[in-house]
């Protein structure tokens, strides 16, 4: 059924339940005169006469009468299924479908989700986590993340907090082999490197040398797809590793992990939350994106202050606790330790 046929239809039985179509005009906010041509369309179409119609009255004839009784259930039914999806925009319950990379970015994903179903438990997530980049239209998507903003046309991206690159050891590893006192160094040191686990391919080490950021290849003595067992070797003392600021930093803070080469740490990307239109989202998607904001943007918990690094350098070199306090106690805030994988 066309569009002009369904307003035309609409005139006819606001007309008849108003007695009116000055009156039927008004309530589907069109002119009399936009209404007058609607129902002579429908009564062409038809090829009956519908109403009777005096300069003071109007009323049905049989044929409308009983084109009404057929129509006025079909319509009602009709506005319904058009008001359906439109409270279902307003409303912040049902899927919402989400997008993320796998690698990093779980715990910081879920510390969103918990509590945003919290606050609204009606909310059903839908979450597929995948280090490849998919396209956003095929895949359904209601809010996606990523490392880099989307590639896509017509995604909207936001900058939410920039990805440091820590090379890091546990004390166990300073201890036994001392740390990597420059780039050049590390070709002694035994390392990680992580395998890209969408091309296969081993992802080089990424460092910050003048202004510029270069790849850096190393030996490797563990090659991985799995960021977690890439820090389970790391904290372990059997490798030093690479790893993403997000990951590493509640163990820098703890004590358990080390920083070196601080001072070619790159934090030249991002991570991006990316949407589309804010015009067509559901209110759903346009909640969970505000949330993401108001938690991540410059979030400090994810982002190592060169203070903090410089005093974890301290520990690992052996300085003492009382010269980490001091400078611990120049940051703001503090932070509680957290334990190592699978520890108590």
């Amino acid at each position: 059924m066309a569009i002009n046929e369904l307003r035309s239809i609409s005139v006819f039985v606001r007309a008849a339940e108003l007695g009116s179509l000055r009156r039927a005009a008004a309530a589907l906010d069109i002119s009399p005169q936009a209404a007058s041509q609607a129902l002579a369309q429908l009564e062409r179409h038809l090829d009956v006469r519908l109403f009777h119609r005096t300069t003071r009255a109007m009323s049905l004839t049989d044929e409308g009468r009983q084109f009404l009784e057929e129509v006025q259930p079909a319509l009602r039914g009709l506005q319904r299924a058009f008001d359906k999806p439109k409270r279902a925009k307003d409303e912040i319950a049902g899927p919402l479908r989400i997008v993320g990379p796998r690698s990093t970015f779980q715990p910081i994903l879920w510390s969103l989700l918990e509590e945003f179903c919290r606050q609204y438990p009606a909310i059903v997530p839908d979450v597929q986590l995948d280090d490849r980049v998919g396209n956003w239209v095929e895949d359904r998507v209601d809010v996606g993340f990523r490392l880099g903003p989307s590639p896509h046309e017509g995604v909207i991206a936001r900058r939410l907090f920039p990805v440091q690159m820590v090379v890091c050891a546990s004390p166990a590893y300073v201890k036994h082999h001392g740390k990597p006192q420059s780039i050049a160094s590390l070709h002694s040191h035994r390392c990680s490197v992580y395998r890209h686990p969408a091309t296969g391919s081993i992802v080089p080490w990424h460092l910050k040398v003048g202004d510029e950021v270069v790849d850096q290849p190393v030996t490797p003595a563990i090659c991985t797809n799995d960021e977690l067992l890439e820090l389970y070797a790391v904290l372990s003392g059997e490798v030093v590793g690479q790893l993403a600021g997000v990951t590493a930093a509640p163990y820098i803070r703890s004590g358990q992990l080390v920083p070196v080469l601080i001072d070619h740490m790159p934090d030249h990307a991002s991570y991006f939350v990316y949407f589309g239109s804010r015009s067509s989202q559901p209110a759903r998607a346009r909640a969970f994106i505000d949330l993401a904001v108001k938690r991540l943007v410059g979030n400090s918990d994810y982002i190592l202050s060169m203070k903090e690094l410089r005093a974890s350098r301290a520990l690992g070199a052996g300085l003492g606790d009382s010269l980490i306090r001091r400078t611990m106690e120049q940051e703001d805030g503090c932070r509680a330790p957290m334990s190592a994988p699978g520890t108590a």
